[in-house]
C-alpha cells in the first residue's frame, strides 16, 4: 500500500474509532466505573485533539463534532476541576492544560479557578527540564498566563532537540521529550518549526535516528509522534523514506475497527481484554494517529 493510501485508512479507521468510544472518553458516563485510564488525562488528549483540529482550519464536520460537543459539557462542569487531583504529580500541568484549551463559550470563572489551583513557582523556571519549560510556556502563552519561563531559542538551545544522534545515550522518555517539544515549536502542525542552519540539520538527523529506532521496536505511538515533529521540521513524511515507512507501518497495525491497540506490542491489549482495558491500551495512539493523519493531511492540501 502506498503511503498516501495507507495515510487516508489510518485517517477514517482513526476517528471513527474516537466517534464510537467517545462514552470511554467522557469520565461521567456509565463506562466511568469500569475506567483503567487516568479520565482526566484521556478526555484532556481529546480536548486537544478537537483543538488542534480547530485551529488547523479543518473544516466542522461530523468526525469530531461529537467530540467537540462531549468536551464542551465536560468544560461546564465545576466538578471536572477536582477530576485534575486524580495523578497529582501531574495536577499543575492537568489545570494549565485544561485553561489553555477551554472550548469557545465556556464560564471563564472556571478557568480563572483552574489557573488558580497552580502550585507557587509552577509558572517559573527553577527545578524545572527545558522540556518541562517548553510546555508550561506553551500552555501559558495560549491561555494568556504571566510566567518566568525563558523564550523558545534558549529553551531548544538547552533541550535534547538538538543532540547530535550518537552524541548521547538517548532514554525513550528523552525521546517523547524530543516529539512533544517539536509540537510546542510548531504549534501541533499549525506552524513550521522556526529553527534553521545547524540546530535545523541536527534536530532532523536526530528525529529520523529516533524514528529508525521505533521502526525496529515497534513503537507504534512514538512513530505516530515523530511523523508530526517530521513535518513541524519541514520534512515531508510521506516523501521521506522512514516517514513513509512509518506510515505505512501504522496502517498494518491498525484493527479493522480503526483502533491503534498500543503504543507497542508489548503494551497491546490482550485479545480477551475488556472495553475498558482496551481503551485504555488503546486511545492514546489512536487519538495521536489521528493527529498525525489530520496534521499531515493538511500539509498535503496547502
Amino acid at each position: 500500500m502506498t503511503a498516501p493510501r495507507a495515510l487516508d485508512r489510518l485517517s477514517d479507521g482513526a476517528f471513527d474509532w474516537l466517534e464510537h468510544n467517545l462514552e470511554h472518553f467522557d469520565p461521567y458516563s456509565g463506562r466511568a466505573a469500569s475506567a483503567t485510564h487516568v479520565r482526566a488525562k484521556a478526555v484532556l488528549e481529546l480536548a486537544l485533539l478537537c483543538s488542534c483540529s480547530a485551529r488547523l482550519g479543518d473544516p466542522p464536520g461530523a468526525r469530531l463534532a461529537a467530540a467537540a460537543a462531549l468536551v464542551h459539557e465536560i468544560w461546564r462542569r465545576p466538578e471536572f476541576l477536582e477530576l485534575l487531583d486524580e495523578y497529582p504529580a501531574h495536577a499543575d500541568t492537568y489545570s494549565l492544560i485544561y485553561a489553555a484549551l477551554a472550548p469557545a463559550g465556556c464560564d471563564l470563572s472556571l478557568r480563572k479557578s483552574a489557573l488558580a489551583r497552580l502550585s507557587p513557582g509552577f509558572l517559573s523556571p527553577g527545578g524545572k527540564s527545558a522540556y518541562q519549560c517548553l510546555e508550561i510556556r506553551y500552555y501559558a502563552d495560549r491561555v494568556g498566563v504571566r510566567h518566568g519561563i525563558d523564550p523558545y531559542p534558549r529553551l531548544i538551545e538547552q533541550s535534547r532537540m538538538t543532540v547530535v544522534p550518537g552524541e548521547a545515550r538517548l532514554t525513550l522518555a528523552d525521546a517523547y521529550a524530543v516529539t512533544h517539544s517539536g509540537f510546542y515549536l510548531g504549534d501541533f502542525g499549525r506552524n513550521r518549526s522556526a529553527l534553521d542552519g545547524d540546530p535545523l540539520a541536527r534536530a532532523r538527523a536526530l528525529v529520523g535516528a529516533i524514528l529508525d529506532y521505533s521502526l525496529r521496536h515497534d513503537q507504534w505511538d512514538l512513530a505516530a509522534e515523530l511523523v508530526i515533529t517530521q513535518y513541524i521540521l519541514g520534512i515531508e513524511p510521506l516523501g521521506d523514506a522512514r516517514g513513509a515507512a512509518a506510515v505505512r507501518r501504522l496502517s498494518e497495525v491498525q484493527r479493522p475497527d480503526g483502533a491503534l491497540p498500543g503504543r507497542s506490542p508489548a503494551e497491546a491489549a490482550p485479545r480477551a481484554a475488556s472495553p475498558a482495558r482496551f481503551f485504555a491500551a488503546a486511545y492514546h495512539t489512536t487519538l495521536v494517529t489521528a493527529l498525525m493523519a489530520l496534521i499531515i493531511s493538511r500539509g498535503r492540501s496547502a
